[in-house]
């Protein structure tokens, strides 16, 4: 859900952005930093690539031994409601004045102790770096003009947004770390089959996609009907896999997601992609294919796994 956490905060702000007749430039401007906001949260599974010098073999253990690594700190400090909206007031007084970057170091810096001192040393350093990367972030708006209070609201969106969205793909996040207050204790179930439940999880992915598609469109004046080339019925074909691999779930995805996703590569691919003309690539409609690709996909195999269930 890496990708869908920033596309949903930047689809919602751009639409109420757009709702309340902010200028197109300056809506997807300020839709662009709540995506990167909403990303922030999952700098903690930086941690995951230390799995990986155990020792693996094959792409599938490396990805298990990357999880199960990552997963130490995963969803702690940086999934907080407590912590996100701390650092959003620090990351809108680090906008505002000199001052105001004293106290927000202050406040980053304080943030990173308390994790130190209730989850240890990595989730420590975990924070540390979900400070900077929000600094790096604040600069990036500051430099396109977004005013203290923009920082403010699209930091919001963004970190407050994230946790939930991880409610239907793995362990519910510590929304209130680090009190002990339990908000949800378990995975909201999309269905009592598991393969059911993660092709649900990976519909709402592609709804997210779809809806920050169509509010690119409509901030960048393209319309709201992205084009879909043809290709994109190829993902029909992908039915098959439904009894050709062993059912999915979200303990054991991989070999569903890359294959699946492979449609969507296939789907936006264009021929300016294998030369030296990228900016001649119509990337909206690259991607739309694309899109469309796997939304075929998933769709025919979902009717077949029914088919056989």
């Amino acid at each position: 859900m890496f990708v869908g956490h920033g596309v949903a905060a930047f689809a919602l702000v751009g639409a109420v952005a757009l709702s309340r007749g902010i200028e197109n430039h300056r809506a997807l401007q300020l839709a662009i930093v709540a995506g990167l906001f909403a990303t922030l949260p999952d700098i903690d599974i930086l941690y995951g690539p230390l799995g990986l010098l155990n020792g693996v073999s094959g792409v599938f253990d490396a990805t298990d031994a990357f999880w199960s690594t990552g997963n130490v700190v995963h969803r702690g400090p940086t999934h907080s409601l407590v912590f996100g909206t701390s650092a959003a007031a620090a990351f809108s007084l680090w906008r505002r004045s000199s001052a105001g970057r004293v106290v927000a170091a202050t406040v980053l810096a304080g943030l990173a102790v308390l994790a130190t001192a209730t989850a240890g040393s990595v989730a420590g350093a975990v924070t540390v770096l979900f400070g900077v990367g929000g600094l790096v972030i604040t600069q990036f708006a500051a430099r396109r003009g977004l005013s203290s209070g923009a920082v403010l609201a699209t930091a919001l969106v963004g970190l407050v947004t994230h946790p939930f969205g991880d409610l239907f793909t793995g362990e519910p996040p510590t929304f209130l770390y680090p009190l002990d207050v339990p908000v949800v204790t378990e995975r909201v179930a999309l269905a009592a089959d598991p393969t059911l439940h993660l092709l649900g999880a990976f519909g709402i992915e592609l709804a997210t996609l779809w809806l920050g598609l169509l509010v690119y469109l409509r901030l960048t004046g393209r319309g709201s009907r992205p084009q879909i080339d043809r290709k994109a019925v190829l993902g029909l074909s992908y039915a098959g896999a439904a009894v050709a691999l062993p059912a999915p779930t979200l303990e054991a995805s991989y070999q569903f997601v890359f294959t699946v996703l492979a449609f969507g590569v296939l789907g936006a691919t264009q021929r300016q992609l294998f030369g030296r003309q990228l900016r001649a690539v119509d990337w909206p409609r690259a991607c739309a294919t694309g899109l469309a690709a796997v939304t075929a996909a998933a769709l025919s195999y979902l009717v077949v796994y029914l088919a056989v269930l």
